[in-house]
């Protein structure tokens, strides 16, 4: 099952994909999905909550209710952060900051787990982690503002929460987890932002599609770190941004630069040979 991952970054390059569409719309900002987007994945993981639940005894323990709510902090602080991030009018200049997650991710996992230290891995995913950040990096993206600041912070958050998701991983099916990760950042969100734009019915729709997108691509993650370790998943998910190319291109009719082109192929490269390697 090691090309599941794989699967995974191409829906997650699917779900960047069509979020950017539907944030085009008028009765759609970042504020309400905030709010509806999390709902969404709710509505849509309580059919398979029935048949998969599962929350071992140990997860209740003091020590791992204790990381799981750090997490549930952690997911909730760097989506907020990347929302209001995303005020900044050119939304482009995001991007630089906003690809440094998987290097954040793998960083701290490589820090903190001396299962994630195998260096070969290692030198991949950072090789990979670079040439992704380097194909949108332009000397004005390095004037920091307090929205680039938020961004950076978002990244440093999700990385985190990504990191500390994982030794507690084995006390949960993973879609139990990630039921009770979204349903509480829904009530946060909820309580913090009480969205009060009305959203069309076509819109709707297409937030549970994307929904559906997420759920499958987080189960497919988490399924990943406990398989394979997080550098090894992150290595194979630095792809997704492949897909976004790719997509964006067919669907959005964007122009992929050549600097993109490069940085896919060094990607590439890099998930290739750690493929090999893994066997």
């Amino acid at each position: 099952m090691i090309y599941l991952p794989i699967i995974g970054s191409l829906l997650e390059g699917a779900g960047s994909s069509f979020e950017k569409s539907l944030m085009k719309r008028k009765d759609i900002n970042y504020k309400n999905y905030s709010v509806y987007g999390f709902l969404g994945i709710v509505l849509v993981m309580l059919p398979f909550i029935f048949f998969f639940w599962k929350v071992d005894a140990d997860a209740r323990s003091l020590k791992n209710l204790l990381l799981f709510f750090f997490v549930i902090a952690m997911a909730a602080l760097a989506n907020l952060l990347t929302y209001y991030s995303l005020k900044r009018k050119n939304l482009s200049v995001l991007e630089p900051v906003r690809f440094m997650q998987p290097l954040l991710t793998i960083l701290l996992a490589f820090i903190f787990f001396s299962s994630e230290r195998n260096f070969l891995f290692f030198i991949l995913a950072i090789i990979a982690s670079l040439a992704l950040i380097a194909a949108h990096v332009k000397k004005h993206h390095f004037c920091f503002d307090k929205y680039m600041t938020a961004a950076l912070a978002g990244s440093l958050f999700f990385a985190i929460e990504l990191v500390a998701s994982k030794p507690i991983l084995q006390f949960y099916n993973p879609f139990s987890f990630y039921f009770l990760r979204c349903l509480m950042i829904f009530i946060i969100t909820l309580v913090i932002i009480r969205p009060k734009t009305k959203i069309k019915n076509n819109s709707k729709w297409m937030i549970l599609f994307i929904s559906i997108i997420w759920v499958f691509y987080r189960i497919i993650l988490y399924y990943g770190y406990e398989m394979y370790g997080i550098v090894f998943t992150t290595i194979l998910f630095i792809l997704t941004p492949v897909f976004v190319y790719i997509f964006a291109s067919i669907f959005l009719k964007e122009k992929i630069t050549l600097r993109q082109i490069i940085s896919s192929v060094i990607i590439v490269v890099c998930v290739v040979i750690a493929m090999l390697i893994e066997g």
